[in-house]
């Protein structure tokens, strides 16, 4: 060999020496869906793996990601809880997924969770929740109480004069803990307990007839009466039925519903419905150019009569940042990918930019939509972006929380005692 082909070699070897190392990475890259497809929840969640089949699909057409198609594992968890966790399992360690898009409740997410975070597996999980919760492992793109539930009740009690208010709920975690921060939210405005009447119900709860005369009775005094609803899954298809045969219109008693959108409507008679209210980040007659692209191509592969939904642009922009993260780590390694997520920016379907948090939430527009007869929504209320708060301030014990993962690397800082509390008793 020559001196200068040796010359050359060596310099070659030395610069490469300097580049930064880049994670080996295994094709296909694996992306887990775990949805239920069967179940009460298949009513709402079969969408969402329906949407991100298409995404994997749209992103292979781009060339994939580092050279690498995308695979979609889907799995049905079937609506049963402890069944998304083994589930979680079946993709983290059998399927060897790296990266697992899934989950619609906070009980089959809160399943899911050990598991997450035993196998140090990543998550993004796309529905609306009751906050209380920062997960190293969990990016949360679905709304908190800040961005959805609080915005909801000041509408009730600005602009409809609501003076009594029935938290109507299905049985779990997310009900629960959203209206124990609404009843504190409300009695700081001024709402008196007598005047606060909650209830739940279990999944699938289909005679609704007590419960109807019961919120009726709340306004046998003459004050307004509002429903606030975190009714989930195939119930709601009882409770409206009821609302209906009770002769209850959107200007007797408002609803707004936190888990009804265009997918859980399509299969409802809207006739008696219009006026009622739901509150989201997104509704499908968002009126932008993304949005129209968006809802052209989900009925050119799903067909006319399909609809779009909050949760799915929370997967659209999730999917899209996590693909970004994994450019710009170059990797799809957790540690590398969690890393490249701060700060992430993606355009939303409403007008906007979601940018994602150190607290592992985004920034997301909050939108309150009037159900109109054909099962869309007049959108009559949108704000800015508004930044997702993983703890309330208005229950003490979370008021003095904050999460911050980048600089804090902690999703429970103690402001008052400076301190990082690495375990929550609710998760």
């Amino acid at each position: 060999m020559s001196t200068k082909l040796l010359s050359a070699t060596a310099a070659a070897a030395l610069f490469a020496a300097t580049l930064p190392a880049v994670a080996e990475v295994e094709c296909p890259i694996k992306v887990g869906v775990l949805h239920s497809l069967s179940g009460t929840m298949a009513i709402s969640e079969t969408t969402l793996k329906d949407t991100m089949e298409m995404l994997i699909e749209q992103q292979n057409e781009k060339g994939g990601v580092l050279g690498c198609e995308l695979e979609a594992v889907v799995v049905d968890p079937a609506s049963d809880w402890p069944l998304f966790a083994e589930k979680a399992r079946e993709l983290l360690t059998v399927h060897e997924v790296d990266v697992i898009f899934g989950n619609w409740t906070s009980v089959s997410r809160k399943s899911v969770l050990p598991v997450i975070e035993e196998l140090n597996g990543l998550l993004f999980y796309p529905v609306q929740y009751e906050g209380e919760e920062s997960s190293k492992n969990v990016f949360y793109t679905g709304a908190a109480p800040n961005q959805q539930a609080i915005p909801a009740t000041d509408y009730f009690l600005e602009e409809l004069g609501v003076e009594k208010f029935a938290l109507l709920g299905t049985d779990y975690v997310y009900p629960r803990t959203t209206n124990n921060i609404l009843e504190s939210y409300l009695k700081s405005k001024g709402i008196a307990e007598d005047d606060i009447f909650v209830n739940y119900t279990p999944f699938g709860h289909s005679d609704w007839s007590k419960i109807v005369a019961d919120v009726v009775a709340l306004g046998a005094d003459g004050k307004k009466v509002g429903v606030i609803s975190t009714i989930n899954g195939d119930a709601n298809v009882g409770f409206y039925k009821e609302l209906a045969a009770a002769g209850i219109s959107a200007d007797d008693i408002p609803v707004v519903a936190f888990s009804v959108g265009e997918e859980e409507l399509s299969g409802l008679d809207t006739t008696n419905l219009v006026g009622h209210l739901a509150a989201w980040n997104y509704f499908q007659s968002a009126d932008t150019e993304a949005n129209e692209e968006w809802v052209a191509a989900w009925k050119a592969r799903m067909g006319d009569d399909r609809v779009t939904n909050d949760p799915m642009e929370a997967h659209y922009i999730g999917f899209n940042m996590w693909v970004n993260a994994v450019t710009a780590a170059e990797s799809t390694e957790v540690d590398d990918v969690r890393a490249a997520m701060y700060g992430q920016e993606f355009p939303n379907l409403t007008g906007g930019t979601a940018v994602m948090l150190p607290n592992h939430h985004l920034s997301k527009p909050v939108l309150i939509g009037e159900i109109q007869e054909d099962g869309q929504f007049d959108i009559i209320s949108q704000t800015e972006e508004v930044p997702g708060d993983a703890w309330t301030d208005f229950l003490p014990e979370s008021a003095v929380l904050v999460s911050d993962w980048k600089e804090l690397e902690c999703g429970m800082y103690n402001t008052s005692t400076e301190t990082c509390v690495q375990i929550k008793s609710n998760y």
